[in-house]
């Protein structure tokens, strides 16, 4: 149900209109004039407004701008007599959603409201659909050995509650299709299921998207925006790589999962939200807590339900369920003939232990079914040229005796190279998180000359 509130001068009108929507569920906040209705609306987060037109203090025209300046996509009713009906007309240009002509019956009115709510629902769903990142069209969960049985027990139990969910695995185990089927399977099913990758923006710019900005708010901030937790409000938010979060933003981000508040950047109005939250990482969240990099308290909060999802070197069983699935999908989306995968080519797959996980299996049966020469079939000799694991950058020896500060920077700045400067497969070999990364490459160049660096890619 939603939070309504009403302006309206006239006591018997606004107790009445009050009664009638509080007893259809709805949580409603009366005001006896629009100045303290402004207030309220500056104070807290409603679904809707309804005002009258005339009022002393300030009228509903007046009401109706300050509500558009504070809470723009609130779609605002006005209640007019019909000597106004031309003014309310004009109100309507100016962004009121619809009016109500004196005197009315319950039924009018719980009409319109239901009308007005719906209306509102749908825009923010659709803008959610057109701005946000959506996770895609839900892919099954592959396998059926006991490794894999466990996993779907563990989204059965969990689909069913509200709790806060961290899926922890390698990189590439499938994630984020775990996370996708406990929303499918939940109460939560038909609204929005957002997700966001902390790793991929810099702290502004992942707060900006969390929870969102005013006009203003910063260079380059020329409209209000809404943050993935405000429209992903009634459904569920995927945080990806939940360890490259800053420490500012792990505070507010364990504020939204103990109070279901927080406020936009440059606003001090506080947003409620009902969003149940899955986090994932493919890092030692423990660690990261001991070594200081990680709330304590926020990773109780979020290590509520933990779900492990195996490496694929831990289910090799699945193997050939999941070229059979690879396969079909290429062919799909490809639109040619489906490559069946011979036996050998099995026995090869099964005997590599796949670093890359899945998505290194799927990457390798792609190529292969594009670069097979012999139709209808994916054969061993095809595949196996693919099945050699990159060889580490040797790191120079004689490092007995010399500093851990000065080897770590050695193997992470010989790692670097290795991978041609990219700092995702970097971190991800080195099994530490991107944004660590980051910050110890940031630290070197400030202590020491640029070019020291520079060959490091």
């Amino acid at each position: 149900m939603a939070r309504i509130l009403i302006a309206d001068d006239q006591d018997m009108m606004r107790d009445s209109l009050a009664g009638i929507l509080a007893r259809e569920g709805h949580e409603v906040v009366s005001c006896t004039d629009g100045s303290v209705a402004a207030g309220r609306l500056g104070a807290s987060r409603f679904d809707l407004l309804i005002t009258d037109l005339k009022m002393p203090k300030m009228t509903g025209l007046e009401l109706l701008a300050e509500a558009k300046r504070v809470s723009p996509d609130m779609p605002v009713v006005l209640m007019t007599a019909f000597a106004s009906v031309a003014t309310a007309v004009e109100a309507m240009k100016l962004g009121a959603y619809d009016y109500i002509q004196k005197p009315f019956d319950g039924e009018q009115i719980k009409l319109l409201v239901d009308r007005t709510l719906e209306h509102s629902r749908l825009k923010l769903e659709n803008q959610a659909y057109r701005s946000m990142t959506q996770i895609g069209s839900p892919r099954p969960i592959i396998g059926t050995g006991p490794a894999m049985d466990q996993v779907r027990q563990k989204i059965d139990l969990v689909a069913r509650s509200n709790a806060t969910v961290l899926i922890r695995g390698e990189s590439g185990t499938g994630k984020e299709v775990v996370a996708r089927a406990i929303h499918l399977a939940s109460p939560r099913r038909e609204r929005p299921m957002l997700a966001v990758n902390c790793a991929a923006l810099s702290e502004n710019l992942l707060e900006s998207e969390l929870f969102g900005h005013e006009k203003g708010a910063f260079t380059g901030a020329d409209k209000l925006r809404r943050g993935r937790f405000e429209l992903a409000d009634g459904g569920t938010l995927l945080l990806d790589e939940i360890s490259e979060i800053a420490a500012p933003l792990q505070a507010k981000l364990l504020r939204v999962l103990q109070e279901n508040c927080f406020e936009r950047v440059g606003s001090s109005l506080t947003q409620q939200v009902d969003v149940r939250v899955i986090a994932t990482t493919n890092r030692n969240l423990e660690k990261c807590v001991e070594e200081g990099e990680f709330r304590r308290d926020l990773f109780y909060r979020l290590n509520v339900v933990p779900i492990e999802i195996p490496p694929l070197r831990n289910r090799l069983e699945d193997i050939p369920e999941l070229c059979r699935h690879i396969l079909h999908q290429a062919s799909k989306r490809e639109k040619t003939v489906f490559r069946h995968i011979e036996p050998e080519a099995i026995r090869l797959l099964q005997n590599y232990d796949w670093p890359g996980n899945v998505r290194e299996l799927q990457n390798i049966l792609e190529r292969a079914a594009v670069l097979e020469s012999e139709p209808g079939l994916v054969r061993a000799p095809t595949i196996e040229p693919w099945l050699k694991q990159p060889v580490m950058a040797p790191v120079a020896e004689g490092l007995a005796g010399r500093p851990l500060a000065d080897i770590e920077k050695q193997v992470i700045l010989s790692t670097l190279q290795q991978f041609k400067g990219h700092r995702v497969r970097t971190a991800t070999a080195l099994g530490i998180g991107v944004r660590t990364l980051g910050m110890k490459l940031k630290r070197w160049r400030e202590e020491e000359a640029p070019e020291t660096l520079a060959r490091a890619g």
